[in-house]
């Protein structure tokens, strides 16, 4: 059980280490549409943003898949950008579709993300028998660190939003535009080392 929790503690720390922003700019960018009254849309988003990152992160750390880090750790900031432009693209914020385009994108930039996680999972299980409940524990870690940081842009949005009577628009393109700004010094960075 002890396992368990250092793995848990590993996960949430891991997605929400200011040190490694690219998390919390993800999971900003791709909740910033939402509001408290949508929690049910954006559960399924963050629902497929999981389910994207746990198929590849299991695939990895099992050694079912590989990749070279230096494209992974490229790509990540480019699912960024191409999230934050995408909430510039927003029409209306009720969509009549039952699964809208941000849906698949999560997913699939999940698959993207889940892989950036192999490589710090994998140097921390080593060589040990037991992956799998540790591979689970740090993933249920992952998945509360990123509920505190929907939880956090879900706040912020209220405070800005309904409280401060800020345009909704304006909101997300302003937040988006320094959140796109961010990545966009993460793609020119790390395309150097490609």
């Amino acid at each position: 059980m002890n396992d368990f929790w250092l793995y848990f503690q590993l996960g949430w720390q891991h997605i929400a280490d200011l040190k490694g922003i690219d998390h919390i700019l993800f999971v900003s960018a791709l909740c910033l549409r939402y509001q408290v009254a949508d929690w049910r849309r954006l559960l399924i988003l963050v629902t497929a943003f999981t389910v994207g990152h746990s198929i590849t992160l299991a695939l990895s750390v099992l050694d079912m898949v590989s990749f070279s880090i230096r494209w992974i750790e490229f790509l990540i900031p480019v699912t960024i950008c191409i999230t934050a432009f995408s909430n510039g693209m927003i029409k209306s914020y009720h969509s009549a579709q039952k699964f809208p385009p941000i849906y698949f994108l999560a997913l699939f930039f999940g698959l993207i993300h889940g892989l950036g996680f192999s490589n710090y999972l994998k140097s921390l299980l080593g060589k040990e028998e037991a992956i799998v409940p540790r591979l689970l524990a740090f993933n249920i870690g992952l998945e509360f660190g990123q509920l505190l940081i929907v939880a956090g842009v879900l706040l912020i949005g209220l405070i800005f939003v309904t409280l401060l009577q800020i345009n909704r628009k304006t909101f997300l393109l302003f937040v988006s535009g320094g959140i796109f700004a961010l990545a966009f010094q993460m793609v020119i960075e790390r395309f150097h080392f490609l």
